[in-house]
């Protein structure tokens, strides 16, 4: 698990998972990349890196959403630091609604952070891995994209987009020796819901399946030394999505009943 001296640049990295992983990777020496939106932000978790790895660490300015962002983000990054080991694709938000109220705009939104962005920003990494023959490419996309509940259409529409995408991509890099992991979480204990879900009830109506992002973060950081395909937590969340593959009606009763609490 040492990762000395490799290079890690995290996405959505300004709290919650992504501001774990930096610190996973970084206790095991990386040197971290910091990427958000909230300029004030990133810089502490980029200071508490530094002191985690005695590493470098950086901290880019990166809105997912817009193009020019990750172009000119990107840029920095090949000027100031380097070729890029590792890319952790963690930015993403979600908002839960029926979908006949759904905004238009809102989803246009959550598309281009969830989705476009993080293609566009993984092309740009790939294409240099592909010169050096070697890297790691791990997505964090969701139970949503793989077992549906109600409320919930838009956001599951771009994780099983994101699990789509991730599955095409390992099968494209794998010749290349370039790994792809994607993460498929249900719900985590971070300010996620404070936007999906301004009642606030969520994460306590669910509160048997909430996992603590510290924990999810060390699983993730694990495997990137040890590429492996998925990483599903938690368990009873994994076996209640095969069961929705599997025994479609008994998925239908899972997704509306036990796990629709939003």
């Amino acid at each position: 698990m040492n990762l000395k001296n490799k290079v890690i640049l995290v996405t959505g990295a300004s709290s919650g998972l992504g501001e774990q992983i930096c610190y996973e990777a970084a206790k095991r020496g990386a040197i971290i990349i910091v990427c958000a939106r909230r300029i004030q932000l990133i810089g502490q978790v980029k200071e508490k890196c530094k002191q985690l790895s005695q590493n470098e660490a950086y901290a880019f300015q990166l809105d997912v959403s817009d193009p020019d962002s990750i172009e000119r983000m990107y840029e920095r990054v090949k000027q100031e630091v380097g070729a890029v080991d590792c890319l952790v694709n963690d930015a993403g938000f979600g908002h839960f609604d029926n979908f006949v109220s759904f905004e238009q705009e809102k989803i246009r939104e959550m598309f281009e952070v969830n989705v476009l962005g993080l293609m566009l920003l993984t092309q740009r990494v790939a294409s240099d891995m592909l010169e050096s023959k070697r890297g790691h490419i791990i997505n964090i996309a969701s139970m949503a994209g793989k077992m549906a509940t109600p409320k919930s259409s838009i956001y599951s529409a771009t994780k099983f987009a994101v699990l789509g995408f991730s599955n095409a991509l390992r099968l494209e890099l794998k010749p290349f020796g370039i790994a792809v992991t994607t993460v498929n979480p249900g719900p985590i204990r971070t300010e996620f819901f404070d936007k999906a879900d301004p009642s606030g009830n969520y994460l306590e109506n669910v509160d048997a399946f909430v996992i603590k992002p510290n924990k999810l973060a060390h699983k993730i950081v694990k495997q990137i030394s040890r590429p492996k395909r998925e990483i599903n937590q938690p368990a009873i969340m994994e076996f209640a999505a095969r069961a929705y593959q599997l025994f479609p009606k008994v998925g239908d009763f899972l997704a509306a009943g036990i796990f629709n609490q939003k």
